[in-house]
């Protein structure tokens, strides 16, 4: 039987050169090489750094499952409270990570998320691309939280008061219950995810998201199936993942999703042949290019000039063309608009590009499973 083949990446003409020397396997549940989990030791806080020390050290092409937590309505003092208040056991492995990580990680003085890394990937240098599969993503604890406050969110204005929803989780039947009527579809993912910056950038808060690097991009398409592609800025790459949501809308609107905690599986691979200056992300039927900035117009404005360079560097089209085909064939939607930097991510349907065969060769089909580059 022949091997799938690996995908066809329209981020450029030598999409392949890299890989030649990884085998391919199919298989519906990956199997990771490394689990990292949310323990003390493994957790930063607040920030991208070149100076935090990795975590982890990997090779190209291995899988990494990774647990991420959220801490939102825990308190210092007593964390046990909020799981006795609401009914849930210690012992859960979810809940005891949570206890102790919110009785032992000190704050740094950065307000920003919990975050799991950094993780090295070896090869990996400056003016590479980072491409990180997300093979899947679990919630591992049967809760979330949503929480509001007077002047965040989308309607600063119009919150009276600080308010906080616990969520169950029904994790046989996949939907986060609201209200006895309202119940939710589950679509795990994280909210942040991005490599470190330059040392001489110092310590960037993990709150906003940043063109170059990623982090808090809050975008519910960057889940099970979605492939993100990283500049890589430092030796290594120093992969930061965090901010774990069950579900969200788009916007983000009252400042919060359904902030959880997930077990998600990624793959990493460098690739030498790829170069870009800032994040991009496709999963099996769109590309997804990105916008970023502190007025949602202009996040508008650079959502639609990036996806027009990227229509032009990728399908050959004229500036003209490509202008066209954004406005009349493309989505763009609001990532979210609460975390400083705005952010809009234009989805670019592969089907208009049925030639390129993007569409049949992606790694990731819910139905025949995984080609996982190896």
């Amino acid at each position: 039987m022949s091997h799938p083949k690996l995908p066809l990446s329209a981020f450029a003409a030598c999409a392949l050169a890299s890989l030649t020397s990884l085998s391919l396997t199919a298989e519906m549940t990956p199997t990771p090489d490394f689990h990292l989990g949310a323990k003390p030791g493994n957790m930063i806080w607040g920030y991208f750094s070149a100076d935090t020390p990795p975590v982890l050290r990997i090779r190209s092409g291995q899988i990494v499952s990774v647990d991420t937590t959220d801490l939102t309505g825990i308190s210092a003092d007593k964390p046990e409270q909020f799981f006795i208040d609401h009914g849930l056991s210690l012992d859960l492995p979810g809940v005891k990570d949570l206890i102790a990580i919110k009785k032992e990680v000190k704050p740094t003085g950065i307000r920003g998320h919990m975050m799991t890394g950094p993780i090295y990937i070896t090869g990996a240098e400056p003016g590479d691309t980072l491409e990180v599969r997300v093979l899947d993503v679990k919630s591992r604890v049967p809760y979330a939280m949503n929480q509001m406050r007077p002047g965040g969110g989308g309607v600063p204005d119009l919150v009276p008061r600080p308010y906080a929803q616990f969520i169950p989780l029904d994790l046989e039947n996949n939907v986060a219950v609201l209200s006895d009527k309202i119940k939710v579809p589950l679509k795990p993912f994280q909210g942040v995810m991005a490599v470190a910056p330059v040392p001489e950038r110092g310590k960037l808060p993990s709150g906003p998201p940043y063109a170059d690097i990623g982090g808090n991009m809050d975008n519910k398409d960057l889940g099970k199936g979605a492939t993100i592609y990283f500049p890589v800025q430092v030796p290594g790459a120093l992969f930061h993942v965090g901010d774990p949501h069950a579900v969200q809308g788009d916007g983000e609107v009252d400042g919060g999703a359904a902030e959880s905690s997930n077990t998600v599986t990624m793959q990493f691979i460098v690739r030498k042949d790829l170069h870009i200056k800032g994040v991009r992300a496709e999963n099996a039927t769109h590309y997804m290019i990105i916008g970023m900035d502190v007025e949602l117009s202009k996040a508008m404005h650079n959502a639609i000039a990036n996806s027009v360079e990227f229509l032009q560097e990728t399908q050959g089209l004229d500036f003209f063309h490509a202008l066209v085909l954004c406005s009349v064939g493309v989505d763009f939607r609001v990532s979210e608009v609460v975390d400083v930097s705005k952010g809009i991510h234009a989805m670019i349907p592969k089907s208009y590009f049925r030639d390129s065969k993007a569409v049949s060769s992606y790694w990731y089909h819910p139905d025949t499973g995984f080609a996982l580059a190896r």
